[in-house]
């Protein structure tokens, strides 16, 4: 299948933002080269500027729904982090999303202003930077929290993620040994058996969460707050205890890494436990959350490596992953989690 020219829908798509006020100088592809999504600089002549995202990746809906919703956060969050989300180009009081529509491939295009970084984390961090980023991320998710409420509404959740992953693999939509589609579904459905157990859908609060922590997506002050933020691939309307898993891979004594893999160990890790320590202190945790900790990891391989991972990364990585998946990530789920350790940490 021929590849769609993304430099020329990103003009397309500027011209309709901007009509020919403002002309384009360059489109310059600045993307992670992770995943299928792509990151645009472009310039201009007369004036600064400003930075494009363009998708194939999931549907419309869902990428329009989404950033609805992250615009909204980041208009209504307090202070500190009233500046901290990167926030979309706005057209006549709308989110400006903009649609390319060829044959049977669709694509869609949001803009956004530069964000100011300050200090990137080091890759390897030390007992104190730990500390700071569990009492940081603490109350960020106290102001996420906070309004909630009053965000829009999203028509997802991972209960219906994880039923539209089973349905797919009755239907055979998702190509996979039949050894596979067996292990799967059974996953599938501890973690719908798990979910319930906690009473996730009422007894969970359901807050705005980012999932895909890193040191490449964040900057913070001199003192470790958080400063900016950007890259919302995998924006979420969910439990907080969502973005645990990235942060323990932060936080690991291996530290962040370029090449990576999604094994759980990093949650069982004594430095991930210090992390949690601190957090706690600032917005404590409760039983059913922790034990939902092990679910939330389970449905992260099961909707971004296993369902969506051949759509998302780029084929050298969704292969590596997905072939992780099954030889590694859940054998060791079952062999090296236990959710007593953390219980005990946080004296729960």
């Amino acid at each position: 299948m021929q590849k769609l020219d993304y430099g020329e829908i990103i003009k397309l798509a500027w011209k309709e933002f901007d009509g020919e006020r403002h002309e384009i100088k360059g489109v310059f592809d600045v993307s992670a080269k992770v995943s299928t999504n792509h990151v645009y600089k472009i310039s201009f002549y007369q004036r600064e500027p400003v930075f494009a995202k363009i998708s194939e990746y999931g549907n419309f809906e869902d990428f329009r729904e989404d950033h609805i919703i992250i615009n909204n956060l980041a208009n209504n969050l307090e202070y500190p982090y009233q500046q901290f989300l990167a926030q979309s180009l706005v057209k006549r009081n709308e989110l400006y999303i903009y649609r390319y529509h060829e044959r049977e491939r669709s694509a869609w295009v949001v803009f956004y202003n530069p964000i100011q970084i300050r200090h990137k984390l080091p890759r390897r961090l030390d007992e104190k930077h730990i500390k700071k980023l569990g009492r940081e991320l603490a109350r960020f998710h106290k102001a996420c929290t906070n309004v909630s409420n009053q965000l829009p509404h999203s028509s997802k959740n991972v209960i219906t993620d994880i039923q539209k992953l089973k349905r797919s693999i009755h239907k055979s939509e998702i190509q996979m040994q039949e050894s596979h589609k067996d292990l799967i579904l059974r996953h599938a459905d501890h973690f719908l058996e798990n979910a319930d157990r906690v009473n996730y859908n009422t007894e969970i609060e359901t807050i705005p969460v980012l999932v895909d922590w890193n040191i490449g997506n964040f900057s913070i002050t001199g003192d470790g707050r958080f400063y900016s933020r950007w890259d919302y691939d995998w924006f979420r309307m969910s439990s907080r205890v969502m973005d645990f898993y990235f942060f323990s891979r932060v936080v690991s004594d291996v530290g962040d890494r370029t090449v990576f893999s999604y094994k759980v160990d990093t949650l069982m890790e004594d430095r991930f436990m210090l992390f949690l320590k601190e957090y706690h202190k600032i917005f404590p945790l409760t039983p059913p959350e922790v034990h939902l900790i092990k679910e939330v990891y389970r449905f992260f391989i099961l909707n971004y490596v296993i369902k969506d991972g051949p759509y998302f990364f780029r084929k050298y990585y969704s292969t590596k992953l997905i072939k992780e998946a099954y030889e590694t990530y859940f054998p060791a789920m079952e062999a090296n989690y236990r959710v007593e350790k953390i219980l005990k940490t946080l004296k729960l």
